[in-house]
């Protein structure tokens, strides 16, 4: 949008150099070295305004930019990983270790509960635990093999 909004400002001035427009750009860009003494680090905010304003900025005077076209391609591509990733959605939550415990006491005291069973008996205590949750709590222990009848 802000790309738009500088070529609408661009097409009423009609300057063939663009010379103002290149002015603005440096002076924005020497604000920001200012504030650095080595890499400038830059907010989102400075590097949507220069990547909008090299669009207008013809190639040939593109040398004079503070960041190389390739550092633009790169945050187009944080970008665009950042609008489709979430960060914090990994799967499913891990089921509480009280949880887990309180499953594999039901399944070593009463051998011959199957998973339906033990799942009712905590839907009492009022933990909701679905059969295959329960299963795979139970995999790693000798009681894994639950719903078969003991013998």
């Amino acid at each position: 949008m802000l790309l738009r909004v500088l070529q609408v400002i661009m097409a009423g001035c009609r300057s063939r150099d663009f010379t103002a427009l290149e002015i603005a750009v440096l002076r924005y860009e020497l604000g920001i070295l200012r504030r650095q003494t080595n890499r400038p680090a830059m907010t989102a905010v400075e590097r949507v305004f220069l990547a909008a304003a090299s669009r207008l900025v013809p190639r040939t005077r593109r040398r004079s930019f503070v960041v190389t076209p390739a550092t633009l391609l790169r945050w187009h591509r944080q970008l665009v990983a950042w609008r489709w990733t979430y960060p914090g959605r990994v799967g499913r939550p891990l089921t509480r270790r009280d949880v887990r415990e309180l499953i594999e006491r039901l399944a070593r005291e009463n051998p011959r509960w199957r998973y339906q069973r033990i799942v009712g008996e905590l839907k009492k205590l009022g933990i909701t635990v679905s059969a295959t949750t329960l299963r795979k709590v139970l995999r790693g222990t000798r009681l894994g093999r639950l719903g078969r009848e003991a013998s």
